[in-house]
């Protein structure tokens, strides 16, 4: 293993120091504000996320609004671990936390309860999102090891307020929104929030023109001291043509210094919108019960339904009679920068969840020491229906924009529709050792039913699986606010063979594959300053088609070595009267091990950049006047698995202001920024999807403003 550079340890010390010395002389800072009782976050227990032996961050509304994120592809400016994994305009944010894929099936949270992630997800009426880093089997049944993403769902406040807010950005978008709180009955029992959103989609991205609308309302209903009903429901829109990748030419990396950032490769006369209709909805009672005990029911829904269309760029001549210079181009573009062109389409497809989780929390003494319990159960749905898809070749495009195709539209392809059953049992334990010692337990047991067929009735699959994922740390306090922990974890995902002659195991479900994480950190936090260091271990096991998988019978699908991920993380929230600093820093060894084929060993996942530092700086100039800086660097990656073509680094910094003025009894905040200060050329990120080599680019200098008034 290459360690992690001594530079970036030093570098990481170092500000974790300077905030503590720091917090030694700053000012003393008063914070006031309104707040409401709220259930458990994404990590599953109460405690603050100083004193938890895990790395999660919170990004509240207010954050992501001053740093211009409107989705959840946003979330790489502002976290080092978090970065893009096919992040198109007009499509679903797909994300890596420490070099891995979030796997939206199964990855994502709403308010704590699983929702599918391939859609278009509003943050219109979201108080916050968090991201918890590391292994994610104590809070999912199967998922990717990379974490979990939570949206927190913003709930009736104890004060009555509105909130309007009108934004433009350069282009043509333009974007508003209002947000009111108001609480009623004689003891205002009673609280109703209404948060409604719409944007005309304009970026400077051309031939992506769109809309989208949210409408959500919550409610609540405290019928006695110990009794809490939520309601709610978010209905959103979104219309959008989707952004084509580049990709290699050949052997050759396009400059991207000669690359149109503006050009959309989906720029067919035929090319049509994504469409996405979500529906959201939640009940949920909290219960207090005798001896400081606790219980929640939690019922929730998501319905979507889903246009996937596109002018879609795939290889060149990989499925034609000729080639190009006696060469094919399956996995990118033509040397000449030419490429396949098909016409895709997906229409009417629906993702539909249902999921219901019962818990009961409190305190318990066993053997002489305090337990703080959770213990509670799991159960889900998921369904996807869809209809015969049309993925034609439709001509020769070209990476200038200028090839104009016909459409082919014929629906000449099968779907597959997908059935899911989760059933999971699950124990929460935080066990007080001494004073400053804690011992923390996870234990989670899945029982998974799935199916899955064709739309023409083909290729039947259907199995059942149990697994257990269980997940131990230590924590201690070895000075006042000063924390270090271990821990150790497993996460599990389930795979099944596709059911096609030519594999030898088709259609058999493969041993439940394991990953497992180690992690070792420590962390400070007080109300001016928040840090950790964390070092993780995790390993991943792989599958692979061992064969030649050409004819029937000739290769088989099965575990093949692992992927590794070692790493260092630093981060800091610090506060000072006037200002502030939030930044993290990532340095991470990707590696393929323990494969049949040695020559994959040792190579690094593409698109996994590997120091990754991003940093967020605020700072009063005048009363009121706030000045923001947002830099980003996310260091070389690979476009394709074999590392044989290198992607450079790239550094982008951000500026903006930020105006506070009261007006009578109102608030107004002014906020002008720019994003890519310099107007930086670079390609963002090169994901390998689809066995596909793309590249996407930086987007340009783009201005953007709103004015938000607090009433």
């Amino acid at each position: 293993m290459a360690r992690p550079t001594l530079s970036l340890l030093a570098a990481a010390s170092a500000l974790l120091a300077a905030g503590v010395a720091g917090a030694q002389t700053l000012p003393q800072v008063s914070v006031t504000g309104k707040a409401t009782e709220a259930a458990p976050g994404l990590t599953g227990f109460s405690d603050p996320p100083a004193k938890l032996p895990m790395q999660a961050v919170s990004l509240s509304a207010e954050r992501l609004a001053d740093t211009g994120v409107n989705q959840l592809s946003g979330l790489t400016k502002l976290d080092a671990s978090v970065s893009d994994s096919y992040n198109a305009v007009g499509y679903w944010s797909q994300l890596k936390v420490r070099g891995f894929d979030l796997d939206n099936r199964f990855n994502l949270r709403r308010d704590g309860l699983p929702i599918n992630g391939e859609t278009s997800l509003s943050l219109a009426n979201k108080a916050a999102v968090e991201v918890l880093k590391g292994s994610s089997g104590m809070q999912a049944g199967t998922s990717a090891p990379a974490g979990l993403v939570n949206l927190v769902v913003k709930r009736p406040l104890a004060e009555d307020a509105t909130t309007l807010m009108l934004g433009a950005i350069q282009g043509g978008t333009v974007e508003a929104s209002v947000d009111h709180s108001q609480r009623f009955g004689t003891n205002r029992e009673f609280g109703l929030r209404i948060n409604l959103a719409a944007a005309h989609l304009d970026p400077t991205l051309r031939n992506s023109k769109g809309s989208s609308h949210t409408a959500a309302l919550a409610t609540d209903w405290r019928i006695s001291p110990d009794t809490l009903v939520e309601v709610e429901v978010e209905f959103n829109r979104q219309s959008q043509p989707s952004q084509d990748g580049f990709s290699l030419l050949g052997d050759t990396l396009p400059d991207a210094r000669h690359v149109d950032p503006n050009l959309n490769l989906n720029n067919q006369p035929w090319t049509l919108p994504v469409v996405f209709d979500n529906t959201h909805a939640s009940l949920r009672v909290q219960q207090k019960l005798a001896g400081d005990w606790r219980a929640q029911a939690h019922l929730g829904i998501q319905r979507l339904r889903t246009d996937d269309r596109n002018a879609f760029g795939f290889g060149l001549d990989c499925n034609e009679t000729s080639s190009f210079e006696g060469v094919y181009y399956c996995d990118r573009y033509g040397p000449d920068g030419r490429f396949d062109l098909y016409d895709y389409r997906s229409e009417n497809e629906h993702r539909d969840t249902t999921s219901l989780d019962i818990s009961a929390s409190g305190p318990v003494q066993l053997a002489g020491l305090r337990h703080e319990l959770t213990v509670g159960g799991l159960t889900s749905q998921f369904k996807s229906r869809f209809q015969r898809q049309a993925y034609n070749f439709a001509g020769v495009g070209n990476v200038d924009g200028s090839a104009i195709t016909p459409p082919n539209p014929a629906l000449t392809g099968e779907n597959t529709n997908r059935d899911e059953r989760n059933n999971e049992l699950y124990l929460r334990d935080r066990v007080a050792l001494g004073a400053d010692t804690s011992a923390w337990l996870g234990l989670r047991h899945t029982r998974l039913h799935r199916e899955s067929v064709r739309t023409d009735g083909s290729q039947p699959i259907d199995y059942s699986q149990s697994v257990t994922t269980p997940w131990v740390a230590v924590s201690h306090a070895i000075a006042t606010d000063w924390l270090v922990y271990a821990s150790w974890g497993q996460g599990v995902e389930s795979e099944v063979t596709p059911n096609r002659p030519r594999y030898v195991n088709a259609g058999q479900a493969l041993p439940a594959l394991k990953s497992r994480q180690t992690e070792v950190g420590i962390k400070t936090g007080t109300q001016r300053v928040e840090g950790s260091l964390t070092v993780f271990d995790i390993r991943r096991p792989l599958w692979s088609d061992i064969g030649a998988c050409d004819v029937d019978l000739s290769c088989e699908h099965r575990a093949d070595g692992y992927a590794r991920h070692r790493g260092v993380e630093a981060s800091a929230d610090l506060k000072w009267s006037g200002g502030g600093l939030f930044a993290s820093a990532t340095r991470l060894h990707a590696r393929r091990e323990g494969s049949a084929d040695a020559s994959l060993n040792g190579l690094v996942p593409p698109n996994v950049p590997q120091t990754t530092l991003k940093a967020q700086l605020r700072q009063d100039l005048l009363p009121g006047l706030q000045a923001q800086l947002g830099l980003q660097h996310e260091g070389s990656r690979f476009a394709t698995p074999d590392n044989s073509i290198p992607v450079p680094a790239w550094t982008v910094a951000d500026a903006g202001l930020r105006y506070t003025q009261g007006i009578g009894n109102q608030t107004w905040v002014w906020r002008a920024a720019v994003d890519n200060l310099t107007n930086r050329r670079a390609w963002r990120e090169s994901p390998w999807q689809f066995e596909h080599s793309y590249l996407y680019p930086l987007a340009p200098r783009t201005f953007r403003a709103s004015l938000e008034v607090r009433l």
